[in-house]
């Protein structure tokens, strides 16, 4: 597993130094901070803002999947541990220049009564979550949170959640994305939880068995 990190880690760093397009990261900064708040002004309820900026998010992701696959040449993930390495060393490092700090978790078998002993847990079954630490967040750099849009639930950055959950859709997974924590709303860390709702069907185009 240490190698296979290590292997994401590289092509995290090359697809990265190799992207031409890139975007001075204050003026990106500034640039989403204006979209968040043209946001407020536009809904004028922190809730509806979180659900604009997922489905925002959600757009991009599924669009980004397509440009991340053909420049990462990576093979299918082995199961949704391998998922949450490869989205944190090398989705997050080649579009952001980040590298969050990757913990797991699984759904555990439900255990009968008369076992004496806790089965493995499964890093395939639905419930499995990976959450993704960000000690750098570059679309909060220069933001300080007004107390009326941290009482009213406003996740600045929930803008990630989306892009998670459209390009892991694109690539048949059905997750649920969310913040946990967030340091501008005085919290410790920075986190977001990626939970596993189900694997979905690929299409089979019309006229094909």
């Amino acid at each position: 597993m240490a190698s296979a990190n290590k292997q994401y880690k590289a092509v995290g760093e090359e697809l990265w130094k190799g992207r031409t397009e890139k975007i001075n990261a204050e003026l990106f900064a500034l640039t989403y901070g204006a979209l968040v708040v043209q946001l407020i002004q536009d809904y004028e309820d922190y809730g509806e803002v979180n659900k604009q900026l997922e489905k925002m998010g959600y757009n991009i992701g599924t669009r980004l999947v397509e440009d991340f696959l053909a420049r990462s040449t990576l093979g299918r993930c082995a199961d949704f541990r391998d998922v949450g390495e490869v989205v944190a060393k090398v989705g997050f490092k080649s579009f952001l220049n980040i590298t969050p700090t990757v913990t797991h978790g699984a759904q555990p078998i439900a255990s009968s009564p008369t076992r004496t002993s806790m089965p493995p847990p499964q890093v395939n079954a639905p419930g499995s979550t990976f959450t993704l630490q960000l000690d750098e967040n570059p679309l909060a750099e220069f933001v300080e949170l007004p107390e009326e849009a941290l009482e009213g639930g406003l996740w600045f950055s929930n803008v990630l959640c989306g892009v998670l959950r459209g390009a892991l859709e694109m690539v048949q997974m059905q997750v649920q994305a969310a913040f946990t924590s967030d340091v501008l709303r005085g919290d410790e860390t920075t986190e977001i939880r990626v939970t596993l709702v189900k694997y979905l069907e690929e299409e089979v185009p019309v006229g094909d068995d």
